[in-house]
């Protein structure tokens, strides 16, 4: 049973997160700042202006990633790797390469995760296997990002590297309660580049999932094929289950 929720967990959080990288390649003007302290307001709509720009001129992208998972209760974080894959538009691949191997491939909406250990490849949609409307709304740059979230400084005004302000997601109650299981998102900016260095999901469980990027190669001409994946000999195709609310 705890392995089974612990799947489940981490495809929920796996499907925000790829949803947010997409719509980064479609971010919506940075407006509706609630910012108390002026300054720290304008610093932060600034670095989302120079983050916007930057996406706007990547039409794909490749990075390596760290996923590092605390889960209430647990002393221990969970930690994993490999590398992520997007291009315009609304094309994922994100392969884990330890401490397992797992590739997983989105395309707009739909979903294949393939585990070459249990020899078989779950497909689904992304709408179902996240339990809401939201991350494929994100992902096709449908919904502009104030819409999804209201958009502030960290509290006292904390710093990443470089000292770019780190930024807070709070997400807007736009879905009900029971399925909204977001705390607060906290984005963390490369210096110079403005790419994205960490995420950080808060969930209101008390679980937090970083994912942090390096070795970002923007604009490599990758080609439709890694996004593409053709079932091997002797692998079992699975229907994913839809992920019912928490």
């Amino acid at each position: 049973m705890r392995r089974a929720k612990g799947k489940r967990q981490k495809s929920k959080v796996l499907f925000r997160v790829f949803a947010f990288l997409l719509f980064t390649f479609a971010l919506g003007p940075a407006t509706g700042l609630a910012a108390d302290d002026a300054k720290d307001g304008k610093e932060v709509r600034e670095v989302l202006k120079k983050l916007q720009a930057r996406y706007e001129r990547t039409r794909d992208l490749q990075a390596e990633f760290i996923q590092t998972t605390k889960i209430e209760g647990f002393a221990t974080p969970i930690s994993s790797s490999g590398r992520v894959y997007i291009k315009k538009p609304g094309r994922l691949r994100w392969d884990y390469l330890e401490p397992n191997v797992e590739e997983i491939y989105v395309n707009k909406n739909d979903v294949m995760m393939y585990v070459p250990e249990h020899k078989q490849v779950l497909v689904g949609k992304l709408t179902q296997m996240a339990a809401s409307q939201a991350p494929l709304q994100l992902l096709q740059g449908v919904a502009k990002l104030e819409e999804q979230f209201h958009i502030e400084p960290a509290p006292e005004g904390k710093r990443g590297e470089g000292g770019i302000p780190l930024i807070t997601l709070l997400p807007k109650e736009v879905e009900p309660e029971s399925v909204r299981t977001v705390e607060r998102i906290v984005l963390e900016v490369q210096p110079k580049t403005y790419f994205i260095k960490s995420v950080s999901i808060h969930e209101i469980s008390g679980n937090v999932s970083t994912f942090q990027f390096t070795n970002l190669k923007p604009n490599s001409g990758l080609k439709n094929s890694v996004f593409e994946f053709e079932v091997p000999a002797g692998v079992e195709v699975v229907k994913a289950p839809a992920l019912s609310p928490p």
